[in-house]
């Protein structure tokens, strides 16, 4: 990509905006300099049905991330910059290993610090031939501008949108300026690939929008809900996360320390039912430790499924 360079000599590509050379090594808020940082590549079955099908969804997990979640699940792999250095050419060996198993998607897990590397993995992936779907799975903290450089090459977003309240995003993942980022993130991403495609239970084309209910609706959630259906309309996919469990430095957060509670999360069920959203995924709080990775093992993840 031509200005990948460029970009990286001033880096903004995320709300964070540090203005670091990343091309001499230097490093902001994400940790990441010039090298690309995989942690772990394979499929993987825990995404939502469309997602992950029957043959898995190929992801790779980057190395860091440009929020800092203090309840994060992939700390081991976000909050510290340790992962195989690939080059470009190696990332794209990578998604064509993936292709190989087998599986219905490249799915990019914490893409952000690597944009410009992934837009022109993606180009030379696609020139040598490469068909399945491009999924860039982020916790939505981006900008426009980043994912302009992506149109025309990711075929499916999953976003999360985390918090409806910036002095929540600033307590929790130390990013005040999340929800307006999100909001704007999300609807470049819709007027890029439009609404999911679902083709033989198969996505093919569109925009997930994840949420992850946190207790005492410290979320928002129902703001976020009501954010989507205004803004995106009530036929949009999305995923209401129940997983939600206390690790990293979760249980320094009196607010934070326990799993959501059963009622709290068949209010958001009955909120959607409510509002008129036509197509949710949900699932069983009795499985919240299933979907608790350990990037210290080769096999990261058990077999893992959501329902909907």
């Amino acid at each position: 990509m031509k200005d990948a360079g460029k970009t990286l000599e001033n880096c903004r590509l995320c709300p964070r905006a540090c203005g670091v050379n990343r091309i001499r090594g230097n490093v902001g808020y994400c940790g990441v300099g010039k090298e690309i940082l995989v942690a772990h590549f394979g499929p993987h079955f825990g995404e939502e049905p469309p997602i992950s099908g029957t043959r898995g969804s190929g992801n790779v997990f980057f190395v860091s991330c440009n929020l800092r979640c203090v309840y994060c699940q992939n700390f081991q792999i976000s909050h510290e910059c340790k992962g195989k250095s690939v080059t470009l050419e190696g990332l794209v060996e990578i998604f064509f290993s993936l292709k190989d198993m087998g599986v219905h998607n490249i799915n990019l897990v914490s893409p952000t610090p690597y944009v410009p590397f992934i837009a022109e993995a993606i180009e030379c992936a696609k020139s040598k031939g490469i068909q399945i779907p491009f999924v860039y799975n982020s916790h939505g903290y981006e900008t426009a501008d980043a994912l302009k450089m992506l149109d025309g090459l990711i075929d499916i977003y999953l976003p999360d949108f985390k918090y409806w309240n910036s002095n929540i995003a600033e307590q929790l993942s130390f990013a005040s300026n999340y929800p307006e980022s999100a909001k704007k993130a999300i609807l470049q991403m819709k007027q890029q690939v439009g609404n999911l495609i679902v083709k033989g239970g198969i996505a093919r084309k569109g925009t997930l929008v994840r949420h992850l209910v946190l207790p005492s609706n410290l979320a928002g959630s129902n703001r976020i809900l009501l954010w989507i259906k205004e803004e995106l309309g009530v036929d949009t996919f999305i995923s209401l996360m129940a997983q939600y469990n206390p690790m990293h430095k979760a249980t320094e957060y009196p607010m934070l320390a326990r799993s959501i509670r059963q009622e709290e999360y068949d209010f958001l069920l009955n909120f959607l039912e409510e509002e008129g959203f036509n197509n949710v995924f949900i699932q069983d709080l009795e499985s919240v430790k299933t979907y608790v990775p350990d990037f210290e093992l080769e096999e990261p993840f058990l077999k893992q499924e959501l329902r909907s």
